[in-house]
């Protein structure tokens, strides 16, 4: 799906410059920024939802030393 997007001067050169450094498209740097950003924000929202649920008491916590004895890993420190 094509999108436009309007780019402020200095994040254009920046972009132009990398791409040129890297024989790589300025669209192939703009997909991985919006993938990237994308995981991040989806990350948090995660995050964010999970803690709440732990706070409204719909979801449950495990302490670190419960996995650690419940895998058998060693415990560090």
């Amino acid at each position: 799906m094509p999108v436009s997007i309007r780019l402020e001067e200095d994040i254009e050169r920046r972009l132009d410059g990398l791409a040129k450094a890297t024989g790589r498209t300025k669209a192939f740097y703009i997909r991985q920024a919006i993938t990237e950003y994308l995981q991040d924000m989806e990350d948090a929202y995660l995050a964010k939802a999970e803690l709440e649920a732990v706070q409204a008491g719909r979801s449950e916590t495990t302490s670190l030393d419960d996995l650690l004895h419940r895998y058998d890993l060693p415990v560090s420190g």
